[in-house]
């Protein structure tokens, strides 16, 4: 999933018929946002920073010119013409210290690219499996809605058959007006999940939008030793102030400045003109306190990024730690309600058949019911929590959607 070369919009999108993949959805958000937008940019300025560092000066070369007449005093016709080209010169090692800081800058517009993305998936994956988790629990209430009915409308015949009481009819009824109204709510929660999504990829409310039931694959264990972009980002932030230190050291004064000039002159009316060629160099002596700060500023932004990579990954290893704990701790509560849905399930089919031979009262059958679609709904929980715990795994790891 690199940042250089994402497909566009029309690749990614997914039709009325195609279902949006988690792949598709981060390379269509990202192309939304700013950093992505800006990269082109950066990446500009970067090789532009390249070429100045690889010039044969560093900064361009300056012309001179200067007149000097009598005109205004003795008026004896004299004049001076003096015209020239200044060069600017390297300090000794200037010119291979900032080509390191202008390739570690633009390693840094790479590295901080990455890190935009790395939070950007963030966002998208919470999104993602929050709509995901919701769409299941509707479902799971939307089924348990038509089973609420199909029991109500089995009440009212034996009510109506003198099997059941009026007491009972209202027990069902009451049992499918919770579900509806719990189906209800649920549905509002998944629209307004809905709309994160949509709002994070730019789908209007008019255009479909069908997120497709794919899930990333578990990392293999070895990804630790993958380069995390937050690492990535301090690692450069770190290389450019150390670059930029070693630069600062060499540039201890000013750059000289190598000049010719050509000069013609007259004494006076009526004599002839002569001419001369002056080569000079100009060369700063000392330092100042500017200098020193420079190099103190770059050394402490070294420190810092330094330091703040060692807790850095620190903290991200206890990320991966507490990650991996969560899913095994998601897959056991996966299989346990996987069991209890089963058994649920089981139940139901055992008290609806007896209920139906009257064998068993409404109460019990109600309770069975409510029973049964709980343990659905958290079998339906638990399963897309497994998913969004190996997409956590994921992040801890700095794995974009799509990378292996």
């Amino acid at each position: 999933m690199a940042f250089g070369g994402a497909p566009s919009r029309a690749q990614t999108s997914a039709t009325a018929s195609s279902p949006l993949t988690l792949q598709q959805a981060f390379v269509q958000a990202w192309e939304r946002q700013p950093e992505a937008r800006a990269l082109a940019q950066r990446r500009d300025a970067s090789q532009a920073l390249r070429q100045a560092a690889q010039a044969w000066t560093p900064e361009p070369a300056a012309l001179e010119a200067s007149v000097r007449s009598d005109r205004f005093n003795a008026r004896q016709d004299a004049r001076e013409l003096e015209f020239g080209v200044a060069v600017p010169l390297w300090l000794p090692g200037e010119r291979r210290r900032t080509q390191d800081l202008a390739d570690a800058l633009a390693r840094g517009t790479d590295a901080q690219a990455l890190l935009a993305q790395w939070h950007l998936a963030q966002i998208l994956r919470d999104a993602w499996w929050t709509l995901r988790r919701d769409q299941e629990e509707l479902a799971a209430a939307d089924t348990r809605w038509q089973a609420s009915q199909r029991l109500s409308a089995d009440v009212a015949r034996r009510v109506k058959a003198g099997e059941l009481s009026k007491a009972d009819q209202h027990q069902a009824d009451g049992a499918a007006a919770t579900a509806q109204g719990e189906y209800a709510q649920l549905r509002a929660k998944a629209l307004a999940s809905e709309q994160s999504l949509r709002a994070l990829l730019g789908v209007a409310l008019d255009a479909p939008l069908q997120v497709a039931e794919d899930a990333e694959a578990e990392p293999a264990s070895d990804a630790a030793g993958l380069p995390h972009p937050q690492l990535q980002s301090l690692q450069a932030k770190s290389l450019a102030a150390k670059s930029a230190a070693a630069l600062a050291r060499v540039q201890s004064r000013g750059n000289p400045e190598l000049t010719l000039l050509q000069t013609r002159e007259r004494a006076a009316r009526g004599e002839a003109n002569s001419g001369s060629v002056t080569i000079g160099l100009r060369f700063p002596l000392g330092s100042s306190d500017k200098h020193r700060a420079a190099i103190a500023n770059a050394g402490a932004e070294q420190i810092e990024a330094e330091v703040a990579a060692e807790r850095e990954q620190e903290r991200l290893q206890a990320s991966v730690r507490s990650a991996r704990a969560a899913l095994s701790a998601a897959r056991t509560v996966l299989a346990t309600s996987s069991e209890r849905a089963r058994l649920a399930e089981e139940s139901r089919s055992f008290f609806d058949k007896s209920f139906r031979l009257g064998e068993t009262d409404l109460p019990t059958r109600l309770r069975v019911e409510l029973e049964a679609a709980t343990a659905q709904r958290e079998q339906a929980r638990a399963r897309i929590e497994v998913h969004h715990a190996i997409a956590t795994l994921r992040q801890a790891l700095g794995l974009l959607p799509g990378q292996p």
